[in-house]
């Protein structure tokens, strides 16, 4: 007997093809346009191919942003991935602890971006901050519109602050699908803290801490809000990291052609890590289910 095949779902996927396609596809290509083209105005271009990207694969000010957003990328890593997972590890697993733990952690995942730089750009603030007026008082010279070291340290401790509380909900969450019958087992076995860590929670957080790696990467290569708000990429070029040296290009000095060529190799850097980490991810996955 033949199997009929229903095909009227399309018409419910339609509407999202659509809108995908207005929101992401056509300003793609728009970007492309101008990445080959160049412009005077009067909506009149001229052809002239690679020559944008030759020129930001030249271009020392792009590599020395790449420098800078890889460095901040790695220490935000650093940080927050184990901080993550040692604050997962010391939430309450029942109770109504557990409840409070979870309202706690999920607050600064709920302030808007823009938000969180006004908050800690008025926090920092020697004369009304009260970080700034509280490290004045003890004699330590920090302003970070000024010193390059305290610079960094602001816009590190800021997203620590901010998107750590996303690695330990996830780690969290890797935890508590865990069956109690693998600590029943440690226990009898009289396996050591250490022992439960290395072979039990942390081969099953696995998972979920290679998402947590993924997501914060991806939005701290991209990050843009919080710096710029905070040091305006300041002081000198010393936090202009991509997005905001994209900005700067695009919209400051309106070189809309080498800009566009900036963010197709900056889409491309992206894609291309995501799907390093989507493979891995994938791997662990068939190792798991083996």
């Amino acid at each position: 007997m033949e199997k009929t095949t229903n095909q009227k779902a399309w018409f419910l996927v339609l509407p999202v093809l659509v809108l995908v396609a207005f929101s992401a596809v056509i300003p793609l290509m728009t970007v492309v346009n101008y990445s080959v083209q160049d412009t005077f105005g009067n909506n009149r271009f001229f052809w002239v191919g690679l020559e944008w990207f030759e020129e930001m694969l030249a271009s020392d000010r792009m590599w020395a942003a790449l420098r800078r957003q890889v460095i901040f990328s790695a220490i935000i890593l650093v940080i927050e991935v184990p901080l993550g997972v040692l604050i997962a590890l010391h939430m309450p697993k029942r109770g109504v602890w557990v409840s409070v733990c979870l309202v706690l952690m999920s607050l600064p995942l709920l302030i808007p971006w823009n938000v969180v730089g006004t908050i800690w750009q008025i926090f920092g603030r020697v004369d009304i901050g009260l970080l700034g007026y509280t490290l004045a008082a003890l004699g330590i010279d920090y302003n970070y519109t000024q010193n390059t070291f305290d610079a960094w340290v602001t816009v590190i401790v800021m997203d620590v602050w901010h998107w750590t509380s996303l690695v330990a909900l996830l780690a969290y969450a890797g935890l508590k699908s865990i069956p109690d019958a693998y600590y029943q087992a440690a226990r009898i076995d009289q396996a050591s803290r250490w022992a439960v860590f290395r072979y039990i929670e942390l081969p099953k957080m696995m998972g979920v801490l290679m998402i947590a790696i993924l997501l914060r990467f991806m939005d701290s290569f991209m990050i843009y809000t919080e710096p710029f708000v905070v040091t305006g990429g300041g002081p000198g070029n010393a936090t202009t990291f991509l997005s905001i040296d994209l900005v700067k290009m695009a919209l400051g000095q309106f070189d809309l052609g080498p800009a566009a060529a900036f963010s197709i190799m900056y889409f491309l850097v992206i894609l291309l890590v995501s799907w390093v980490f989507y493979t891995v991810m994938t791997n662990l996955d068939k190792r798991e289910g083996k």
